[in-house]
């Protein structure tokens, strides 16, 4: 038990690093876009969609290395069968996506909220863990998680601005929420206020925080910004911390007290993905593209492809780290 708690304490840095460098990108975000309406500038949606490619790669290292924390390397056998259900999972839910865009689209996105908001109540109770406070009920945990995994997708998709992205970026997808845009609008920022009054009451301030500046970004930065500085430098930051203690190098690496090393150890393994990924949705976008880029050419393109390609990859992803999830959602820790 001690040698846990001690490895525990050795995480502290990382925990603490990646959830203040989140915020302060939040935070730099919506001065930087709040810099840009006082001198009446807009960013173009070109420059809009480059700025949110690069910040969908800088995601992707994140879930790309599920094989090596899901499940030992040996027996060997084991491993491969893992390997192969991992990727039919993932072409499967690809081609449904590519098939059925407006199903597809809207079924990925109530997973991803799910999965964004419960990993990031997870990273709360592991950051506990690493400081040696108690983690948080599970009423907060649910309280926390609903809206940090709705608030940076829905709003960003059910703002007035996302017509002109999305009919750019594939126009199927433009009425994804038919006439309920505004009502799934305005439920959101219920709920979202709602718990961070529940949460400040409750003197869970951090929370409540992370919340207001989630809600901040969706509604303040243009759509496709908001949503690529959420995924790159928030959901993708924190669960790089998340991996640190599952993998043999970065833990030890913390445990030096080398808490950049440990986060750069995490990221390492999964950089071959970007290259992959990038490679495949541009192979995709000349070969496919009736199916894959729907007319849109140069980022457009690349973008929406890039997008499919990281939502089919992200479904077998949610499976992998779901008990991973779990497991932190409890409210004792199991070193306990």
């Amino acid at each position: 038990m001690k040698y846990a708690q001690s490895v525990a304490s050795a995480l502290s840095q990382v925990y603490k690093w990646a959830r203040n460098i989140s915020r302060w990108a939040v935070v730099g975000t919506i001065a930087l876009v709040s810099l840009l309406e006082i001198f009446s500038h807009q960013i173009n949606l070109t420059t809009q969609i480059v700025i949110a490619l690069i910040s969908l790669t800088l995601g992707i290292p994140h879930g790309a290395i599920d094989h090596l924390i899901s499940i030992p390397a040996q027996p060997r056998s084991r491993f491969i069968g893992y390997i192969i259900g991992y990727v039919l999972i993932a072409v499967a839910a690809g081609c449904a996506i590519a098939m059925w865009n407006l199903l597809g689209f809207q079924i990925v996105l109530l997973m991803s909220s799910l999965h964004f908001g419960f990993g990031d109540a997870s990273f709360i109770n592991e950051q506990c863990d690493a400081t040696g406070r108690n983690r948080q009920p599970r009423w907060v945990g649910i309280a926390y998680a609903i809206p940090a995994g709705f608030l940076p997708v829905l709003l960003p998709l059910t703002d007035d601005r996302t017509q002109s992205a999305l009919n750019r970026i594939n126009h199927s997808l433009v009425t994804w929420a038919g006439v309920e845009s505004q009502l799934i609008r305005r439920v959101t920022i219920v709920i979202g206020v709602l718990s961070i009054l529940t949460l400040a009451l409750s003197r869970r301030f951090d929370l409540a925080l992370d919340l207001a500046l989630l809600a901040a970004l969706a509604i303040l930065a243009p759509p496709l910004i908001a949503f690529a500085t959420y995924f790159g430098l928030w959901h993708a930051l924190r669960h790089t911390a998340r991996l640190v203690p599952k993998l043999p190098t970065a833990s030890a690496a913390a445990q030096d007290g080398r808490w950049r090393s440990a986060l750069a150890l995490a990221v390492q393994p999964g950089l071959y993905a970007i290259a992959a990924t990038l490679l495949l949705g541009g192979a995709l976008m000349l070969f496919a593209p009736a199916r894959f880029s729907y007319g849109a050419t140069g980022a457009s393109g690349l973008f929406w492809t890039t997008l499919v390609i990281v939502w089919a990859l992200t479904v077998p992803h949610m499976i992998s780290t779901a008990r991973f999830d779990l497991r932190a959602l409890k409210t004792v820790a199991t070193y306990q």
